[in-house]
């Protein structure tokens, strides 16, 4: 029986295959021009099949309407494609960044979309956004299938150029060059130095020490987010051959940019759907880095479903920075409490500094 995905045809080698098959029935066809394939589409029969932004000529359209097909058109004038089959890699977003700066990119132009509709009740525009959601969930799954995911969360505030960046930029190194996939909430500061290290994870050490001092020309993406992605991409050109992890971003907070570093990056409108989905595949367990009410937030959305164990047995969870999370935001203790008599105490473990978190994230894993 085949499961949904082989039905899923995201691009023009999937659909020639199809058709030299002799069928398109039940599959799902997203996003590809199909006006230079009218023949093949008058051709086969499609019954059953879904059309999600396929442009197609009118006799094509009516062929497979008349099949039984359902045809969602493109929409016109949006800044996003709602059907979209892959992740965004950071040239999508980030298009046009060198030559025109960042407000002309897709990813300030969706966010001033999201800005203009988000409160005006209109249910076309919300409906979009769900499609857009979705279809980004749907890409996340099939790319992190068979994938050991481990999640690094930490605030958006922590500099390019100081100790504590390098420190996580070392971390998303070590993590990858275990076989883990990265993840973070694909925004800057802490999560874009996760990124680096696992971009910089199949190279040699130095070049992390050299990207470091790249980057440090441009500390913040305030108050130039221009500058700031400018810095990344000239890291990128000049070592192409980074390695990938996963930035799950929102445009929710769209002020704050999505970082460059993450090869595949799954954006979302949504921030409730995009915080849990983030957490909910980190099956590696995840590592909290010092940060504030956003980290807060992550630290225990995900240790709920580690209480009740609703996503099966505990995942492991390590918190860096004892001063911070026991006195300055003393999570540590009510999560300490929350544990205490059920299995997800043997799962979770405050680290002094960042380099110990691979091993304690390494035992917890181990812990039975």
């Amino acid at each position: 029986m085949a499961r949904p995905h082989d039905r899923e045809i995201h691009n023009h080698r999937e659909f020639a295959a199809a058709v030299a098959r002799g069928s398109l029935v039940g599959h799902r066809i997203q996003s590809l021009d199909l006006t230079d394939h009218t023949f093949a589409l008058l051709s086969v029969a499609t019954t059953g099949a879904v059309f999600l932004g396929c442009e197609m000529q009118p006799e094509a359209a009516a062929k497979v309407r008349g099949d039984g097909a359902l045809v969602f058109p493109p929409v016109p004038d949006l800044p996003f494609d709602p059907y979209r089959a892959l992740l965004y890699s950071p040239e999508d977003l980030f298009a046009g960044v060198r030559e025109e700066g960042y407000e002309a990119t897709p990813d300030a132009l969706a966010y001033a979309w999201f800005q203009r509709t988000k409160a005006d009740g209109d249910i076309f525009a919300s409906m979009l956004r769900a499609i857009h959601d979705d279809a980004i969930s749907d890409a996340l799954d099939e790319l992190l299938a068979g994938s050991r995911v481990v999640g690094v969360m930490g605030g958006h505030a922590m500099a390019r150029g100081t100790d504590a960046y390098a420190g996580a930029a070392r971390l998303g190194r070590s993590l990858a060059r275990t076989g883990l996939t990265v993840a973070t909430g694909g925004g800057p500061g802490a999560m874009e130095a996760a990124n680096l290290g696992a971009y910089t994870a199949p190279l040699a050490d130095a070049v992390l020490d050299e990207a470091l001092e790249l980057l440090a020309k441009a500390p913040s993406f305030a108050p130039s987010v221009t500058e700031w992605a400018r810095a990344a991409f000239e890291v990128r050109a000049r070592w192409p051959e980074g390695g990938d992890s996963v930035g799950i971003p929102t445009w929710f907070y769209g002020h704050e940019p999505p970082n460059p570093f993450a090869g595949h990056i799954a954006k979302y409108f949504a921030n409730a759907t995009r915080e849990d989905g983030l957490l909910a595949r980190c099956d590696g367990g995840v590592v909290f880095l010092p940060g504030a009410a956003g980290t807060v937030q992550e630290i225990f959305d995900n240790s709920t479903p580690n209480y009740y164990e609703s996503r099966g047995e505990p995942t492991p969870m390590v918190l860096v920075d004892r001063t911070h999370w026991t006195e300055r935001l003393p999570a540590w203790p009510l999560l300490r409490a929350l544990a205490s008599g059920r299995p997800m105490a043997a799962r979770i473990a405050l680290v002094d500094s960042i380099d110990e978190a691979p091993a304690a994230l390494r035992r917890l894993a181990e812990a039975v």
